[in-house]
């Protein structure tokens, strides 16, 4: 996505410098973060964050929090979708999860494969145990991409990817949507026919991911509005508008007040998800 934006920036002439992308991907996204927290006051560093914004400083006690960071806007929020091999006989996410629940008490008890540990994944799968009385052995990955390919290899039973990373394999008709973690369905054509979680298994799990964009703390306020314009450009542009369906991530612009009002929320939830689920820092 960074990527892409500054590609984006160039195509169009819509900054008066080019954009640099820099991974800083260790302790999932730990490193990121306090690089960006160590500038204070510069107005030329932004980071676009998951939802790992909230999940890596409760996990591991980073000394970070995302109100170190001056917030400039959300761009999409990713969905989420139960994925089975397409060879296996699940049709459906109620005959999946009955299969679930009849190993759950035993040694043998499905694979969920995700990306991480105690990140968004890993927070769907408890999600899922504590709403429906089942019992996954979690397999975390180092990212979404492997966790598909694993799926497709068998070596696991079940993961619970964004679209955007299982898409090309669902599209060769080697693995299955089976129900998106969402309160309505996606509405883009390709999508349509997944049913939701309630739909499908009478239970409300929801859970979408942040793709936000920060800039460093006390970034200048001039520059705060002249990136939320920038990005707002971006964010219109066909190529951009094309990402958002192709990766089936929903469009969700918002800057402000509402923007911070929406991160105490999104904290909340994730801190009330992690204790659930034992996943905070001892």
């Amino acid at each position: 996505m960074a990527r892409l934006i500054a590609g984006l920036a160039e195509k169009h002439k819509l900054s008066p410098r080019p954009g640099i992308v820099v991974n800083k991907s260790g302790g999932a996204g730990a490193e990121g973060f306090l690089h960006v927290k160590g500038k204070k006051g510069d107005a030329h560093t932004i980071i676009i964050t998951l939802s790992n914004l909230f999940t890596t400083p409760l996990h591991t006690g980073v000394p970070f929090n995302w109100k170190d960071l001056t917030p400039i806007t959300r761009m999409a929020l990713d969905e989420f979708i139960l994925w089975v091999n397409a060879e296996t006989p699940y049709k459906t996410a109620k005959e999946y999860l009955g299969a679930v629940k009849e190993r759950s008490g035993g040694d043998n008890r499905m694979k969920m494969a995700g990306t991480g540990t105690a990140q968004e994944d890993q927070i769907i799968t408890i999600q899922m145990e504590q709403a429906l009385g089942v019992k996954f052995t979690y397999v975390p990955f180092k990212g979404g991409g492997e966790v598909c390919v694993n799926l497709v290899g068998k070596h696991v039973d079940s993961t619970v990817n964004n679209p955007i990373e299982c898409a090309g394999h669902w599209k060769a008709g080697r693995v299955r949507p089976l129900a998106v973690f969402d309160a309505a369905r996606i509405p883009i054509a390709e999508w349509k026919e997944v049913p939701t979680v309630k739909e499908a298994l009478g239970v409300d799990i929801q859970y979408l991911m942040l793709r936000g964009i920060f800039g460093a703390p006390d970034m200048p306020k001039d520059a705060v509005e002249w990136y939320q314009g920038f990005l707002k450009k971006v964010y219109e542009t066909p190529e951009f508008k094309d990402y958002l369906n192709q990766g089936a991530l929903k469009p969700s612009w918002l800057t402000g007040p509402d923007y911070v009002k929406w991160l105490e929320a999104a904290e909340a939830q994730h801190k009330d998800l992690m204790v659930q689920g034992g996943l905070l820092k001892k």
